[in-house]
């Protein structure tokens, strides 16, 4: 079998985690947010690498891929990409811009629950980002979240040059005008949102639930520790994945790209959906045991041992 390659358009960027062992529920009381004014004493701060794309990308070389990165960075990631590099990263489509490295901050507390503010930096310098060297290589791209004029036009080079692309939205969702994210919807062969994105990515690209998932051949909606679920106009029946049991929790961030990267190393080469999800779950089972996004480890051997154990059947083979 000819594998295609995966492109991985989307932000690269350096989070700074926090945490504190209270909750949410003990600071932020709703009759009041007219006067929200709250300051939450830390336990924990970790800087530590991230970027939607690039954490899909970290997982996907651990298990094997040589996936390409598409993006920007500023000169304070250099070290960054060198890193994902040795891994087996394709860093050679990157643009280094004037600007900083886009910057996730983010606070959780003791139930998971999490705030987060992004500062996008070198993100929106994309202009010179393009899927060009790959239109005659017949890749999947994987748009996620990154700077949304990139995303537009990422979208219409897919269509343009006939490409097969997944729609990876996430927290895009509540920023992105409805009617670009419709035009992505009705052009992707995949989409995956988590439960809440969809129902915001309904409303605002004025298609019911129901249409878009008559629509797009292939719709996966992560339900975070109820598993995902997987429809489409591809899929005959609806396919629900549960997951699988990490031995700690530690940290959910990065989770759902892990899912992501185990996800597509299965799709990419044909294995069933059901099994290619199962994966997924597996490779966030990872992330979740380590703080930050690119701190977990392991290998095709243990996460075949894993999923034996977790889904009661063996992983399908590597060809």
């Amino acid at each position: 079998m000819i594998k295609p390659p995966i492109v991985l358009t989307g932000s690269i960027a350096i989070d700074r985690l926090m945490s504190f062992r209270g909750r949410y529920t003990d600071y932020i009381h709703p009759e009041r947010f007219d006067a929200l004014s709250v300051s939450i004493f830390l336990d924990q701060l970790t800087d530590t690498y991230g970027g939607v794309a690039a954490n899909i990308a970290y997982s996907m070389a651990l298990l094997g891929e040589t996936p390409y990165l598409l993006g920007s960075i500023g000169k304070d990631a250099l070290v960054y990409m060198e890193s994902l590099a040795h891994l087996g990263v394709n860093i050679t489509h990157l643009h280094e811009s004037s600007l900083p490295t886009a910057t996730f901050n983010v606070i959780t507390d003791r139930d998971q629950k999490q705030i987060g503010g992004f500062y996008p930096g070198a993100m929106f310098d994309s202009a010179s980002l393009s899927l060009a060297p790959w239109k005659d290589q017949a890749p999947l791209v994987v748009i996620s979240p990154h700077d949304p004029k990139g995303m537009e036009r990422q979208a219409k080079e897919c269509l343009q040059w006939r490409l097969p692309y997944c729609y990876d939205i996430g927290q895009q969702v509540s920023n992105l005008p409805g009617e670009q994210m419709r035009r992505g919807i009705l052009g992707a062969q995949l989409l995956i949102v988590n439960d809440y994105e969809l129902t915001v990515l309904s409303d605002k690209s004025r298609l019911s639930i129901e249409r878009i998932k008559r629509q797009v051949p292939i719709v996966i909606t992560t339900l975070g520790q109820h598993g995902s679920r997987i429809e489409g106009r591809a899929v005959p029946e609806a396919i629900t994945v549960g997951t699988a049991a990490p031995k700690q929790v530690v940290d959910p961030t990065g989770a759902g790209d892990a899912y992501r990267a185990g996800f597509f190393f299965g799709y990419l080469r044909r294995w069933p959906l059901r099994a290619s999800a199962q994966l997924g779950a597996v490779c966030a089972t990872y992330a979740i045991e380590a703080i930050g996004t690119q701190n977990h480890r392991f290998s095709l051997s243990t996460v075949a041992k894993r999923y034996k154990v977790s889904f009661n059947e063996l992983m399908p083979a590597i060809e």
